[in-house]
């Protein structure tokens, strides 16, 4: 019987750090032994597979990171009907059997993004703090229902301006998200990243090694 090899998918809004992510945690993944598979989803170009392929050059090959263009929109591609994505997988399943692990990455301008459970094993959902610090509570899908939420780009919180009032004092306040996170997520694992400075990355790489790869840590 072909072995499934285990899946993670890490969904968000546009521009929220998915692809940083990758590339900081594939490599830590690569240095610690596992076998690593990359595909990317964009709805009419394989932009994301690219970049990934040049800042990993030499730490993945080119052939374990594949683009999916999905045409339409990229909810659709790994929620409802995530056919296009599982022939990736079971293609990339068929070449590369050795393969440990295999990150799906998908974008979405709203919070609903969500994977089926035919699709992965794992969802991270992602945010970041420049979208304001009532992004959490404004609850949806990705925020309640992911396996974990990172809440990224901690390093821009003093920077943005979370309401007209407060312009001239920029913030985004961590602690108010942090509460909002405990309430709404109701136990369920959150971290705050910052893929530049690598904050909150070995504990993401934790919780994969741990749930979905199955070390004993």
């Amino acid at each position: 019987m072909k072995r499934r090899i285990p899946r993670v998918g890490v969904g968000g809004p546009v521009g929220c750090g998915k692809t940083a992510l990758i590339e900081v945690i594939a490599p830590k993944l690569v240095e610690i032994g596992y076998k690593v598979g990359i595909i990317t989803n964009d709805i009419v170009t394989r932009e994301d597979a690219e970049r990934i392929r040049r800042r990993l050059k030499g730490v993945i090959p080119e052939d374990l990171i594949v683009g999916v263009e999905t045409g339409g929109c990229p909810h659709t591609a790994v929620r409802e009907d995530p056919s296009i994505n599982i022939n990736a997988v079971e293609r990339m399943e068929a070449e590369h059997p050795e393969l440990d692990i295999i990150i799906i990455e998908s974008g979405g301008d709203n919070l609903t993004l969500t994977f089926s459970s035919a699709l992965v094993d794992y969802f991270i959902y992602m945010v970041d703090v420049t979208e304001g610090d009532k992004i959490i509570r404004k609850d949806g899908l990705g925020i309640t229902q992911s396996d974990l939420l990172l809440i990224n780009k901690v390093d821009l919180a003093p920077y943005v301006a979370t309401t007209l009032e407060e312009s001239r004092t920029p913030h985004a306040d961590l602690e108010l998200m942090r509460r909002d996170a405990e309430r709404i997520r109701d136990g369920k694992p959150f971290i705050f990243t910052d893929c530049r400075s690598l904050k909150g990355i070995d504990e993401v790489l934790k919780h994969i090694r741990r749930d979905v790869l199955f070390e004993d840590i």
